[in-house]
């Protein structure tokens, strides 16, 4: 498990509750040393307290690689390179890759397992991905959750759902890996927005008009980037963009709203002490359509406030007479 975050913190509690050994990789060396202390991890989930029989926290991270038979992405996809970079080459050969990130490599403008695939030559067979919709709050609670494995490869999917599986958790194969995975970093983008009309005052009937328009978006998107039959009613697509547009866990929806109240992005940021991966996924996906030129108002609007500076009342004006 390489990550210290909130989403890391609620899949190693479920992987090692369900009989997994977990080599669990942070960068820092207080929060490993908390954790070895406590059993807790100090800044997320703190609630959580995990079995060390199983859970074995650590910042050696070649040699929590070296260790483990599966590898679980979970730190922000701004800071991947940096964590992976450091291994070799064939580092991750025989291993099998989830990613459990819902953004971009920002500057390269890829999904994280495509840069894993050309980094470590890897085949996308050997790739998976995790989609909610399922807030890592509400596993610490072990409420009703619901996830899904997308992957090329039936085998690893399955595989990894059976050790994802347990009275609270359920989860499903599926094989549209690059739907699945452009459209969680996308909900990121639609719920920041959502996030922004709600800081301006914006109500729910608003919302509503939003989620709908997205879901075409992320349609039109999709299908201009890998054509093929899929269904974005399933709870991989229109559930994780549910639960992340209307949650109150949502970072990306508090980090929308703290925009549109009148925050700056970096004291939202510094405010929130979290990663809002939609914030990076703007920039990307409006650069990824420059060339595609799809219909995208919703993530233009999102760009035009975060990045051109625009005033979020006005952008919002402007977004209200594309949407239907």
């Amino acid at each position: 498990m390489l990550g210290g975050g909130s989403w890391a913190t609620a899949l190693t509690k479920i992987l090692s509750e369900n009989g997994s050994r977990v080599h669990w990789w942070m960068r820092g060396k207080d929060d490993v040393q908390h954790l070895l202390r406590t059993r807790h991890n100090p800044r997320y989930l703190s609630s959580v307290a995990h079995d060390l029989d199983r859970v074995r926290p650590t910042t050696d991270l070649k040699e929590a690689v070296a260790a483990a038979d599966w590898l679980v992405l979970a730190v922000p996809a701004a800071f991947v390179q940096g964590a992976l970079d450091k291994l070799d080459r064939d580092a991750l050969k025989g291993k099998r890759v989830i990613s459990a990130i819902k953004g971009m490599i920002p500057g390269k403008n890829v999904l994280v397992t495509d840069y894993v695939a050309e980094r470590f030559r890897l085949p996308h067979t050997r790739l998976g991905v995790v989609a909610g919709p399922c807030h890592a709050e509400e596993v610490a609670l072990e409420k009703q959750s619901y996830l899904t494995i997308g992957s090329p490869d039936a085998e690893l999917a399955e595989d990894f759902c059976r050790l994802l599986r347990n009275r609270y958790v359920k989860a499903n194969p599926a094989s549209d890996l690059d739907g699945i995975e452009y459209c969680a970093v996308m909900k990121n983008i639609i719920a920041l927005t959502g996030g922004i009309a709600h800081g301006l005052g914006y109500g729910d009937n608003f919302q509503a008009v939003l989620v709908s328009n997205a879901v075409q978006e992320m349609r039109r998107f999709a299908h201009a980037l890998n054509p093929q039959p899929r269904d974005l009613s399933g709870s991989a697509y229109l559930g994780d963009l549910l639960v992340t547009a209307y949650s109150q866990f949502s970072r990306n929806r508090t980090f929308g709203s703290m925009v549109g109240r009148g925050y700056s992005v970096k004291s939202a940021q510094l405010e929130m002490n979290m990663i809002a991966e939609g914030y990076y996924a703007v920039k990307s996906i409006h650069e990824i359509n420059r060339k595609l030129q799809v219909a995208m108002p919703i993530t233009a609007a999102a760009y035009n406030i975060l990045y051109e500076k625009i005033a979020p009342a006005i952008e919002i004006e402007l977004l209200k007479e594309k949407l239907k």
